[in-house]
């Protein structure tokens, strides 16, 4: 047999073909031609012929739009690759951060099951909020099961119900502390890309063989983050709780001393803010002389006579 009729003919597209094999749209191709995200086709003739080059950059960029990258950045990876300073670290590194940070799997719940973990009766507003917080997630083509993205949470919720909380009391401290986590992660994030990272990710986009080498460190370093965490919470809850309860077994009752410090939870957005005004190291310091500031002008504006009490001065003088 002639060894050139053995090989197999490399596929062509139509670029109506193209998009029903790859899930984009004929618009969308164009447009990422357009962008210079995608190799111009052959031209025979006056059709335009692409290859499986095309659909494979096509699922790529897919790919990493799905993971929350912009089309800006991944031109940069995508470019990179062409100029062959290789792009498979690169998509390793980025699988392996956004891969999973837990060993908890995913559950599902009918709603039935729900009900019942949580008193019995159907509660649409509190089941509405758990799908906002992500707590729940629908199951398409499914209203009687949600999917549960970590089975732990929701025990823990049920478990506080049972204890007596009210559902939007568990709703509250779930947005409170999930502002305060991401606080925590965002710094552990800025800490090992100052001190670890930062040498792998200095070239934009780094090169493979050091997009492998962070993947590595990713996965050393991953499980880091929470044993940290589990490790403060448990000493904060050992030295707190036994103060707390030593506050309230007290004959007098709890009391607040003056001098104490006490925390305050502030929604993410506005650290986030502050951050970027004065910078992390800063944030705490501003954010008590704004307050401090704030409590003062307003001490001063009740001090400051009202135009009533400017008119009754005047007349007993």
């Amino acid at each position: 047999m002639d060894e050139r009729a053995a090989r197999t003919p490399a596929a062509e597209y139509r670029i109506e073909d193209l998009a029903h094999h790859s899930g984009a749209t004929v618009r969308t191709i164009r447009a990422y031609q357009d962008r210079g995200l995608l190799p111009k086709p052959e031209r025979r003739g006056r059709s335009n012929v692409y290859g499986d080059a095309h659909l494979t950059r096509l699922r790529q960029i897919a790919d990493l739009l799905d993971r929350g990258y912009t089309l800006a950045s991944i031109k940069e990876l995508l470019e990179a690759w062409d100029a062959g300073r290789g792009l498979g670290g690169v998509l390793g590194l980025v699988a392996e951060v956004h891969g999973p940070w837990t060993d908890e799997e995913a559950d599902r719940i009918t709603r039935t099951e729900l009900d019942a973990a949580f008193g019995g009766a159907p509660d649409e507003d509190a089941v509405r909020e758990a799908l906002e917080l992500g707590v729940l997630e629908r199951v398409p083509g499914r209203d009687d099961e949600f999917l549960v993205p970590s089975p732990q949470e929701l025990f823990v919720a049920a478990e506080l119900y049972a204890a007596g909380v009210p559902l939007s009391a568990i709703a509250g401290h779930l947005r409170e502390l999930r502002g305060q986590v991401e606080h925590i992660a965002h710094r552990f994030l800025e800490f090992t890309t100052e001190h670890v990272f930062a040498r792998y990710l200095e070239h934009r986009p780094p090169t493979d063989a050091d997009a492998s080498e962070a993947a590595a460190l990713v996965r050393r370093l991953r499980p880091l983050a929470q044993q940290t965490v589990d490790a403060e919470l448990a000493r904060a809850m050992r030295t707190f709780a036994a103060r707390h309860l030593q506050q309230h077994l007290a004959p007098e009752g709890p009391q607040v001393e003056d001098g104490t410090t006490r925390q305050v939870t502030l929604p993410a957005a506005t650290i986030r803010a502050v951050q970027q005004l004065v910078g992390p190291g800063n944030t705490s310091a501003f954010i008590a002389a704004a307050a401090e500031r704030e409590v003062r002008a307003r001490t001063l504006d009740a001090l400051m006579p009202t135009p009533s009490n400017c008119g009754q001065v005047e007349q007993t003088s």
